[in-house]
């Protein structure tokens, strides 16, 4: 069985090894969402991951309520991603930009006041972050109109051809964790009576239809899927996931999609929790491509995954952050460093360029990075 230190083809991208970095919002943007110098640097830091997957990208205004995080609706946002995509590559890296709309989770006032959209009139649980007012109450969204789904296709292409201009390797398609896609997949979130809701062929059409467009704009081998299978993500989840998310990665295979990322917690962690089993047994049985599995994965974890043929590769995300080196950290064994959570969505360089990279020593054995390393 491979290593984690293996290189591996993923659709049109060579990897130099199977550890990739997950998706990590950052905060770093403009109030525009245009990237800025800064994340130039902080992805550039971390290019000795396999594939870098950047932190959700908005593909439009209405689908971004996130402050600061970056978009790739207009020209600015575009050429502000060139020098993030240049520098990663000037570092041997390869990098693809995950495509973002989070439907009922944008506050109004990130869209004029107006109100968000999703698979039904549903409202989120809890509280959004806001530029000026800090912790809101989310709002109740609206049904998205047929009209609204033709133009929501539409902007999937858009982003996905200024992802490309922009210098990305490829794209994922973010359908996980609760967000727009995840909440017409889902049927405690869905209660659509048209080809979008009711049964799982229905449910899961817009994931296809998203998919396809991307496939058609930019090609099946530059194009990814993230799902989050087994567990409840702000307010969204499913009574039967292991029916639904088969069914989908058996679409997505017959697009024949570059691979399928998973955020699938076996146990309580950081960002949501486990309520059913995995489903990737399951999809492993329907999908031929490769399959990256993510959320609180040890050294020691990731490569038992590999060498049972549930994986593919692994994605680590926190363990990024505070470990820019991080594949040369776990080839050679070194203690990780531990993040400060403050720093994560601050707007500086500290807590976010400012982790240095390990002395070149081998520290003791007696602390291996299996012991530590989550993501």
């Amino acid at each position: 069985m491979p290593s984690l230190f293996d290189p591996i083809r993923i659709g049109s991208v060579t990897a130099a090894n199977r550890i990739f970095m997950a998706p990590l919002t950052r905060g770093r943007a403009t109030r525009d969402h245009v990237p800025t110098p800064l994340m130039a640097d902080y992805y550039a830091q971390r290019a000795g991951a396999g594939l870098i997957i950047s932190e959700a990208t908005g593909i439009s205004r209405e689908g971004s309520g996130f402050p600061c995080a970056p978009g790739i609706w207009t020209d600015a946002q575009v050429q502000g991603w060139k020098p993030v995509t240049a520098a990663v590559h000037a570092a041997g890296g390869r990098i693809a930009l995950q495509l973002w709309h989070m439907g009922r989770l944008v506050h109004p006032s990130f869209i004029g006041g107006t109100q968000p959209v999703s698979a039904s009139a549903t409202t989120a649980p809890g509280d959004a972050y806001t530029y000026d007012h800090g912790k809101q109450p989310y709002a109740q969204a609206r049904p998205m109109t047929p009209d609204d789904i033709r133009r929501l296709l539409d902007e999937y292409a858009l982003a996905a051809r200024n992802a490309i201009s922009a210098g990305f390797d490829g794209v994922q398609i973010h359908a996980a964790n609760g967000y727009l896609i995840d909440q017409f997949l889902r049927d405690n979130c869905n209660f659509r009576d048209d080809a979008y809701g009711g049964s799982v062929a229905n449910r899961i059409r817009l994931l296809v239809e998203v998919t396809q467009r991307v496939v058609y704009t930019v090609g099946a081998e530059r194009t990814g899927v993230r799902l989050s299978p087994n567990g409840e993500v702000q307010g969204v989840n499913d009574s039967h996931p292991e029916i639904l998310f088969p069914a989908a990665a058996a679409a997505l295979d017959a697009l024949d999609v570059a691979y399928i990322a998973l955020r699938e917690p076996q146990r309580n962690g950081t960002f949501g929790h486990a309520d059913s089993p995995p489903v990737h047994p399951a999809i492993r049985k329907v999908f031929r491509g490769p399959l990256i599995l993510n959320s609180d994965f040890t050294l020691s974890e990731a490569q038992a995954a590999l060498d049972a043929g549930q994986a593919d590769a692994i994605a680590f995300g926190r363990a990024f952050i505070a470990n820019p080196d991080l594949p040369r950290r776990f080839a050679e064994h070194l203690t990780l460093a531990i993040g400060d959570m403050a720093g994560w969505y601050s707007k500086g360089a500290k807590g976010y360029t400012d982790y240095p990279d390990a002395p070149h020593a081998r520290l003791a054995a007696t602390a291996p990075a299996s012991a530590t390393a989550t993501g």
